[in-house]
């Protein structure tokens, strides 16, 4: 619903400009954007702790840059910003609200919970959805099925066969969706190929096809 994307674009660039540091910040970003993916994937095999990531990833980005910058603050500087920037992606606010109309609506997420339920506060969307279920509270990572089964104790009566999971991540959310044994509905803007394990349910390119693809 969120496009992480952009937001993480933003509270980089503010946050370099909070350190002191000018210019522009693409590449630099991109790089970062790289370094933090890794870290993302290694903390959801259990290899390395969040807290260890909130600020390795900076700490990798400004050693391989050169740039003499203290990570710990960047980590404090940037969850910050991250908290207030809030970018919802096209038909969000629409699908939202016809999913709640039919049923329930939960956020399921890797990221960090205090910024999650800032973020969902700030987005309009906190009245369309019911719970918001994080990896921090819960212990395990998407795609563990403790995961999915902890989220679904979150949620109302619960049934696997009337349950489905849209997410943009193939190795998180679908391949979690499979492990699990529900539906799941892939969301590819890009229109990726597919060569991993997983196998979603449905594939769509934009939220305005999500209700289409369910009808």
């Amino acid at each position: 619903m969120l496009d992480f994307k952009a937001s993480e674009q933003l509270s980089f660039a503010r946050t370099m400009r909070a350190l002191g540091a000018a210019g522009d910040m693409t590449a630099l970003f991109l790089q970062y954007q790289a370094i933090n993916l890794a870290l993302w994937r290694a903390f959801e095999t259990g290899s390395v702790s969040k807290d260890f990531l909130k600020v390795e990833r900076f700490r990798k980005t400004f050693m391989e840059n050169g740039l003499e910058l203290d990570p710990e603050q960047a980590s404090k500087l940037y969850l910050e910003s991250l908290s207030d920037t809030v970018v919802l992606l096209d038909g969000a606010v629409q699908l939202c609200e016809t999913l709640a109309a039919a049923g329930e609506v939960g956020i399921i997420t890797n990221g960090v919970e205090a910024i999650q339920n800032q973020r969902i506060a700030k987005s309009g969307l906190k009245n369309t959805i019911s719970f918001v279920a994080t990896s921090e509270a819960c212990g395990y990572a998407k795609p563990d099925v403790h995961f999915f089964e902890y989220a679904a104790r979150m949620a109302r009566p619960f049934a696997k066969e009337q349950a489905i999971i849209i997410g943009d991540r193939l190795d998180a959310d679908i391949l979690g969706a499979n492990r699990y044994g529900i539906d799941s509905c892939w969301f590819n803007p890009e229109r990726l190929p597919n060569a991993s394990e997983a196998v979603p349910t449905y594939e769509v390119s934009s939220l305005h096809e999500v209700i289409r693809s369910l009808a």
